[in-house]
């Protein structure tokens, strides 16, 4: 005769419906689903409360959907092993739509003003090859996934969201300055060199440490101070 040795989780989630919060304990079998925060999310939201609010898409670390705050870190919850306890909060310092929902419009809204699509009058159908090492100055950049984590990480971003673009962004902006086919350069380079807009970072590095894809936000703002300073003052 087998005997199976269970494992048990408690989860203390963040709630926020019609305006008013609390925490929810949960206490969990863990052979009731896979090994992520976001397979428990599922299976709290599928079998024990169906009011439970999150986001989430592709399960795989590619969309960005379930960021959250997860023991303090935020992270994304499909890349996030379940421990024996755990706090789950919504990101920080972002209105709540509920629950683990923020309201990212601020966030998406930043993101569209920096114009992030290739400006080039170029009509040849061979016209947008890049060398290998024109290519290369991207790697480290293009692979972010808009989850917000590094943004709502970073305490400038916390008290000027309004005008402060935020790694996240800003990281997006330098991705198309330094790419060798965009004919905006200039253009995206004064938009950027504002004291609200990038000079706001100092470079706390939270950014950078929190990223669930390993990259370095906090570096490529660094790099784009550096260039609008060696190229435009």
């Amino acid at each position: 005769m087998k005997f199976i040795n269970k494992t048990f989780s408690t989860l203390r989630i963040y709630r926020n419906q019609k305006g008013k919060s609390k925490i929810d304990t949960f206490k969990l079998d863990n052979s009731n689903f896979g090994p992520m925060v976001l397979d428990a999310l599922v299976y709290i939201k599928n079998d024990v409360d169906k009011t439970l609010g999150f986001r989430r898409s592709c399960r795989e670390g590619i969309c960005g959907s379930c960021a959250m705050n997860i023991n303090g870190k935020n992270t994304l919850a499909c890349l996030t092993p379940m421990k024996e306890k755990m706090s789950i909060y919504p990101l920080p310092h972002m209105p709540i739509v509920k629950d683990l929902i923020p309201d990212m419009k601020n966030f998406y809204k930043q993101y569209k003003e920096i114009k992030p699509w290739l400006h080039s009058s170029n009509k040849d159908k061979n016209g947008h090859l890049q060398t290998i090492e024109d290519r290369r100055k991207l790697d480290g950049m293009y692979e972010c996934i808009l989850c917000a984590c590094c943004s709502t990480s970073c305490p400038s971003y916390w008290w000027n969201s309004d005008q402060y673009l935020g790694p996240a962004v800003l990281m997006q902006a330098y991705r198309w300055i330094e790419d060798s086919r965009d004919e905006n350069t200039k253009e995206r380079m004064e938009y950027v060199d504002d004291a609200m807009k990038l000079y706001r970072c100092k470079s706390i590095m939270n950014c950078s440490n929190t990223c669930p894809k390993g990259l370095n936000p906090g570096q490529a703002i660094g790099k784009l101070k550096k260039k609008i300073n060696d190229e435009l003052h």
